[in-house]
């Protein structure tokens, strides 16, 4: 199995200031946005972008988290599924939600998190961030924001470390 770093940790600083400004450029500001993350990692690129308009806006933008297991298409795949809890302690109804991942593939998790929130409102309008974008989609959803575009062959995966989780931060492409 080879693999190779794809984005390390100075790229992936760069690449969320970047994903940042292009945030707060669509949307003329931070006004009515918040910003939730998707389990797991898109849960710690959403607290590192809002620290980033922290620092630019002189504003902490609301954050929530989303766990999105009971609304996959395939969880008759999984033996046990990982239900964690989902945290969003404010009210999304007329809201810039900003939803956050750390890849996009298929769309499929990207819809998942879309029917979740709507179960728990009413949103102005919701914007996909990603880290990576790693193309092939199966359903016809793209990102507002995509830090870099990587179109992965068949014998290639995308794997995202982040020092919360992984004690690392780095994105790299396996190949088996």
């Amino acid at each position: 199995m080879k693999k190779k770093v794809f984005l390390d940790k100075k790229a992936i600083d760069r690449t969320l200031t970047r994903i940042t400004h292009e945030i707060l450029e669509k949307n003329e500001g931070c006004d009515n946005l918040c910003l939730i993350g998707i389990r797991t990692r898109g849960v710690y690129l959403a607290k590192r972008i809002q620290e980033k308009i922290k620092k630019i806006e002189k504003k902490e933008l609301p954050l929530g988290i989303l766990d999105i297991t009971m609304y996959r298409d395939d969880i008759f795949k999984l033996k046990t599924p990982a239900v964690k809890k989902t945290d969003i302690s404010f009210d999304i109804n007329n809201k810039i939600v900003i939803l956050i991942d750390d890849v996009m593939h298929t769309g499929r998790t990207t819809r998942a998190a879309i029917d979740a929130l709507m179960d728990l409102g009413r949103p102005q309008k919701i914007q996909l961030g990603v880290l990576v974008d790693r193309g092939n989609r199966e359903l016809p959803i793209h990102p507002d924001y995509a830090g870099v575009l990587y179109h992965v062959d068949t014998d290639e995966e995308v794997l995202v470390r982040l020092k919360e989780v992984d004690g690392k931060d780095e994105v790299i492409i396996m190949r088996t």
